[in-house]
């Protein structure tokens, strides 16, 4: 009798929240235990299975010197590796970092630096190992992490959409937030996902699941300006979740 598959989770710098996205699957995280072997979950279970593994979903970005050696491990022990949120593609919210001086971070929040072991960065967990699908979000859509665990173990592509928030917004029905209101939203050049779910209350797009692939960036700023944002503010509409994400990143805190 072959043996079911193997799914591992892991964890690097990050809140937990696509983890426990995972977790709030719950009947269908049921369904799934019967279908693979969940060999390695510690948010889930102390339960820990020697690899290989066939499917790894890893959270978090790469932070320490020792994080860059265990995700090395972690590709060396994973058929298949994805990451999973906004920490994991593109270095988090903790990669304003990047743009700063750390030595100046360490020494203001802890009392004795020195014992602080870090990297001057916070990066996405493709610039270390080779990743075979990256899963957006801030957190993840428990739907589309489903869809992506589920087309892996079939041996076919994800069938997760490559469009802007804009396209969410239409299907839906929604009036648009900036047309209608003068609301800045960053909709146009954000990953589909979320289901517009703030322009589902009237608010314009965070950009929680980071830039679309072609987003055009340039064309979005002279709207969020007539929006009533200055250039410091627009900097600052980018300099969240996914502030170290290419397209976004040249509008974050250095611009």
């Amino acid at each position: 009798m072959t043996s079911p598959p193997t799914l591992a989770v892991w964890k690097f710098a990050s809140c937990d929240g696509c983890q426990l996205t995972l977790l709030d699957c719950e009947d269908e995280l049921l369904t799934l235990a019967e279908e693979v072997t969940i060999a390695h979950f510690l948010e889930a279970s102390v339960d820990v299975r020697p690899g290989p593994y066939d499917v790894s979903l890893v959270e978090g970005s790469i932070t320490t010197p020792g994080d860059v050696e265990r995700i090395r491990r972690v590709r060396e022990q994973s058929r298949v590796l994805i990451t999973i949120g906004a920490c994991a593609t593109a270095g988090g919210i903790q990669a304003l970092r990047n743009f700063a001086d750390i030595d100046e971070f360490r020494s203001a929040v802890y009392a004795s630096p020195h014992y602080i072991d870090t990297l001057a960065t916070s990066t996405a967990i493709a610039a270390h190992v080779t990743v075979d699908f990256e899963l957006r979000g801030c957190p993840i859509d428990r739907g589309q992490l489903l869809e992506v665990i589920s087309a892996f173990l079939a041996g076919r592509k994800p069938d997760i959409p490559d469009t802007s928030v804009c396209t969410e917004c239409k299907r839906r029905g929604l009036t648009c937030v900036t047309v209608a209101h003068g609301e800045p939203c960053l909709g146009p050049v954000t990953h589909a996902g979320c289901g517009a779910l703030c322009p589902g209350v009237n608010r314009g797009c965070y950009g929680c699941f980071g830039p679309m692939t072609g987003a055009n960036v340039a064309a979005l700023v002279p709207l969020l300006r007539r929006c009533g944002l200055d250039d410091g503010d627009v900097d600052r509409v980018f300099s969240t979740f996914n502030v170290a994400a290419p397209a976004f990143a040249d509008r974050g805190p250095r611009a």
